[in-house]
């Protein structure tokens, strides 16, 4: 999590990091800081800490909750969200097309999408539904810095580009 760091102020992650805000608590409002630097993680889903609060950001949106804000995160560094829609905001792989009454449909297998930008530069972008399941599109930018990601997202397109020449 090193090359996430950079979210906060270096005087701002050691002061997350000193004041336990890894480690669980109450009950209470998830802290932005803390859910930009999970979402910008190669994989929050392998991070103990991250997993409860992302979880309960996610049934927050679910249900109508606004994204939580970062006041730490420094200039260019943010994270926001956004209702997928498809066609336009849901990745084709992720897109589903129907026909009823002569009229075409468009539905996304995910609900939102939470962008995270790190020096003002796109980072990651993870997909995400009501049931709780997520899915990471990691910028170049990301991947040059971490080096090893969730690689979900790039194979599910690439399989999907490979049924659709």
């Amino acid at each position: 999590m090193d090359k996430v760091k950079k979210l906060c102020s270096a005087g701002a992650a050691t002061a997350l990091l000193s004041l336990g805000l890894f480690a669980p608590s109450a009950a209470h409002a998830v802290d932005g800081c803390l859910v930009l630097l999970c979402f910008a993680a190669p994989s929050w889903k392998s991070i103990p800490q991250c997993v409860p609060p992302i979880r309960q950001v996610l049934r927050d949106l679910a249900h109508g909750e606004p994204f939580p804000t970062c006041g730490m995160s420094g200039a260019g560094n943010s994270a926001n969200h956004a209702w997928a829609r498809a066609p336009g905001r849901c990745p084709p792989q992720y897109t589903r097309v129907y026909e009823r009454d002569h009229t075409t449909l468009y539905r996304c297998d995910y609900t939102g999408v939470i962008s995270v930008s790190i020096d003002d530069k796109p980072f990651t972008k993870t997909w995400w539904n009501f049931s709780g399941d997520t899915v990471t599109d990691f910028s170049p930018a990301a991947k040059s810095q971490l080096g090893t990601w969730d690689t979900r997202y790039d194979d599910e397109e690439a399989a999907w580009r490979h049924s659709h020449p």
